[in-house]
């Protein structure tokens, strides 16, 4: 029996699918599987019982993954899942800046009681005139689910869109509209677009990265969201920006005291996921995730090893074993179960940066000692014996 843990309330529509290996405990000691969504882990100390954490979110900032993958524990995270709630957010936000509808929202609350504020509109409502998305060069740095949904739904708005991301993968590629027009440079994004989106994860090479050089690159009176992480923009550059003129509007989905009230900048309390649909797409798959790791050994959406699959194992034992990636480990292993004259009949091996994940099915099952022998052998975090 498993047993899993909830740092934060899971949706049941994501739980339900847990079969009937798995209970749910309260003691975090005992759980060999961890599902989190926004919680901070990073002074938590794990227990040796622990194997897995997923992550019912695409942001795993909350979770300390190098920590993690040295006590072989296995991070997820659910990328898509709830793209969709994202990008109707950015949307929103779009047609929040280019209409000056918040602005316009603000002033018949301030004046509702106004007995003649029906003849007043009539006057005032010039100065929230805005204007249309159509037709205005939208840039999207950063073509994952949530970018390549956000390019597809512009285009048949009428804008022009252009998009950047140097890694984009082959099914973003495939999924993403030929109207689409694909930068190889970022600086052409700030240089040419009216409206620019943000879509990249946070890492040192992403913090910050629209600064006060990337916004003088900027046509006057541009529009910029950030619905990614609010460590992508260096914030009080943006809103000397918009204090200047020079940026119209700064969408962004995450209040803190240099944004929230700024004039000029619309702030959404992290909005971006949280409808009712992204939850459970969200539930879902981390525990659909979560499970098959822990049944099975498939590694599927790790972001701090490998993704793998060995498929079904049609011999007598199967290790999983979590290792350094470091040259002669694989020798180390064909050596111990040589040494005990186990026969490695099928292997699997992935790596991921500077760790990896190597699979052995054998003709017999897994002896303790052999076991206890791999799990010894230097660079190894984890092994664990599937059958």
């Amino acid at each position: 029996m498993f047993k899993y843990a909830e740092l934060n309330n899971i949706a049941a529509a994501g739980t339900e699918r847990f079969c009937d290996a798995f209970e749910k405990t309260d003691d975090l000691a005992q759980a060999q599987g961890i599902l989190v969504r926004s919680a901070k882990m990073h002074d938590m100390e794990f227990s040796d019982q622990l194997l897995a954490i997923a992550r019912a979110g695409a942001g795993v900032n909350n979770i300390p993954l190098d920590k993690c993958a040295e006590k072989g524990i296995v991070v997820f995270n659910t990328p898509g899942a709830n793209a969709n709630g994202v990008k109707e957010l950015v949307i929103a936000g779009m047609l929040l800046a280019s209409r000056d509808i918040v602005e316009g929202v603000d002033w018949v609350r301030a004046n509702w009681n106004n007995k003649d504020i029906a003849a007043s509109v009539e006057k005032e409502k010039k100065q929230f005139a805005g204007t249309e998305l159509e037709g205005k060069k939208l840039g999207i740095i950063g073509l994952g689910a949530i970018g390549v949904r956000l390019a597809n739904s512009a285009v048949y708005l009428g804008m022009d869109v252009y998009g950047y991301d140097p890694y984009v993968s082959v099914d973003s590629a495939w999924n993403l509209s030929r109207k689409v027009t694909h930068f190889t440079d970022v600086n052409d994004i700030y240089r040419n677009c009216d409206i620019i989106s943000i879509h990249v994860p946070l890492m040192d090479a992403t913090r910050g990265m629209i600064g006060r050089d990337q916004i003088a690159m900027m046509k006057d009176g541009v529009i910029v969201l950030n619905m990614a992480r609010d460590l992508l923009v260096d914030e009080a550059a943006m809103m000397d920006a918009l204090d200047s003129g020079k940026v119209r509007r700064y969408v962004s989905d995450f209040p803190n005291p240099t944004v929230a009230g700024h004039r000029g900048c619309i702030t959404t309390p992290h909005l971006g996921a949280s409808t009712e649909e992204s939850e459970t797409n969200c539930a879902k798959m981390a525990v659909d995730e979560l499970q098959e790791y822990l049944l099975n050994g498939t590694i599927i959406n790790s972001v701090n090893y490998p993704n793998v699959d060995a498929g079904a194992c049609h011999s007598a034992g199967r290790i999983l074993v979590l290792h350094r990636n470091i040259p002669n480990m694989i020798t180390k292993f064909t050596a111990v179960t040589g040494d005990a004259g186990i026969n490695v009949s099928a292997m699997t091996n992935k790596s991921r940066g500077e760790y990896a994940v190597t699979v052995l099915d054998i003709d017999t099952p897994m002896p303790a000692d052999v076991a206890e022998r791999l799990a010894k052998a230097e660079g190894v975090f984890r092994i664990r014996i599937l059958k």
